[in-house]
C-alpha cells in the first residue's frame, strides 16, 4: 500500500492491513504457531522446529515484531520471542468484528 494512499483510511484500517500482511506468508504463520504452542519464550528453537535458517527466522520474527505480534526480550547474547498479548487479542477483536458485521443475505448477484 502506498504511503500516499494509507492516509484516506482510518488507523485502526491501517494497523490491521499491517498486521495481516505481517500474518501473510506460510513461515510466518508457523513462528506464531509455534510461539502458541510454547506458551513461552522461544529463543533458539524455531530453527530447530521449523527447519528454516536461522537468517530466514530472524527476517520472518522481524516482520513479526515490526507489526506488533510479538515481543522480544534479550536474555545474553540471543533474543527469545512471545506473542504480545495485548497486539493479539486487539486483532483478534478486530477479526471477529470484522467477520460477525457480515449478515447472510439470500439474494445477492
Amino acid at each position: 500500500m502506498g504511503v500516499t494512499k494509507s492516509e484516506i483510511f482510518t488507523e485502526e484500517q491501517n494497523k490491521l492491513a499491517v498486521q495481516l500482511k505481517a500474518i501473510a506468508h506460510p513461515a510466518r504463520i508457523a513462528i506464531l504457531q509455534e510461539l502458541i504452542k510454547a506458551n513461552a519464550c522461544i529463543c533458539g528453537e524455531l530453527v530447530t522446529e521449523l527447519g528454516l535458517a536461522q537468517a530466514t527466522i530472524s527476517q520472518h520474527l522481524k516482520e513479526l515484531k515490526n507489526a506488533g505480534l510479538i515481543q522480544g526480550t534479550i536474555e545474553g547474547v540471543s533474543v527469545c520471542y512471545c506473542i504480545e498479548p495485548i497486539a493479539w487479542k486487539n486483532l483478534q477483536n478486530e477479526l471477529n468484528g470484522l467477520f460477525s458485521s457480515y449478515k447472510t443475505i439470500n439474494s445477492c448477484c
